[in-house]
């Protein structure tokens, strides 16, 4: 259990550092160059975002799953694949990550004025450009919501078996959803990628953090509602992870072989027994030839 707390610590660190640290670094050196960042920088940071979580999948994956987000995590835990206890400790240790992930973005860029933390209204790059496009905390809240049910429904259908191309497609996914929601608010999908940069950032992105708490919880819930109920036609697997089906393979297989052994000492001791009789009928003869003898004597 150890194993996956460190993992889904370092994993949601990692997705912090390169996801929120590609769009400062970015935004930053574009604003220089070109003046307006975000035409350019927002397909780089969406694939920054991708890529990261593809590349945490296919590592950490086998470990704990590669949740590194809580929406995904309960979703999980709706669908049964882990347990209550077990959701808890990675949310905790997800949110844990994104504060230390943002920690040190503020370590390498020196200030927190800005660490990739999500926002709306004055804080959407799409107002800011726009102001006549008002992206209120309801728009906000919605877009949250759809961009997390399009997400997780994604991440629970490819990993309900194994699956070698579930890290691309959640990668790739997750890289979608990123395109649509940078301009509106930076995209979240994720609150613990959304409170570690808000907390060190402070101001309006600590307030607004509710809005990038509680709609990707929401959408991760409906993703999995509607997963349950109308996608999946089978028994849930009790984790999300490739390592989960592995283990229950090997399981299957422990089991096969030994039930062929005990197979095989049944046949064994059926085979001992005959082998019994005839060395007491073989007794029986030698005993009456030996009165036979006595006899003739």
């Amino acid at each position: 259990m150890v194993k996956k707390w460190i993992s889904e610590f370092v994993g949601t660190m990692l997705l912090v550092i390169f996801g929120c640290g590609t769009a400062v670094a970015f935004n930053t050196y574009v604003s220089a160059v070109a003046g307006i960042a975000l035409p350019w920088s927002l397909i780089v940071i969406a694939c920054a975002f991708g890529l990261v979580l593809t590349a945490l999948v296919y590592t950490i994956g086998k470990v704990s799953g590669a949740h590194v987000n809580p929406a995904v995590s309960i979703a999980c835990l709706i669908d049964g694949r882990m347990s209550v206890v077990e959701c808890i400790e990675y949310v905790i240790l997800q949110v844990l990550g994104g504060i230390a992930g943002a920690a040190v973005l503020l370590l390498i860029f020196g200030s927190g004025s800005s660490l990739g933390a999500n926002g709306y209204d004055t804080l959407s790059a799409l107002q800011t450009v726009a102001p006549t496009i008002q992206v209120t905390a309801g728009m906000a809240f919605g877009i949250e919501v759809i961009l997390t049910f399009v997400f997780v429904l994604v991440v629970l259908a490819t990993t309900k078996k194994e699956n070698c191309n579930a890290g691309i497609v959640i990668g790739l996914t997750l890289t979608l959803v990123h395109i649509m929601g940078i301009p509106f608010t930076g995209t979240s999908v994720n609150p613990a990628r959304s409170i570690g940069p808000a907390l060190l950032t402070g101001g309006d992105a600590v307030s607004q953090l509710w809005v990038f708490i509680l709609a990707p919880l929401v959408g991760g819930i409906l993703a999995a509602l509607f997963y349950k109920f109308v996608i999946s036609d089978e028994t849930p697997t009790p984790h999300y992870s490739r390592a989960t089906v592995e283990d229950d393979d090997d399981e299957v297989e422990v089991e096969e072989v030994e039930d062929e052994n005990e197979s095989e000492d049944d046949e064994v001791e059926e085979v001992k027994k005959p082998r019994a009789k005839k060395s007491t009928t073989k007794t029986t003869k030698s005993t009456k030839t030996t009165k036979t003898t006595k006899k003739s004597k």
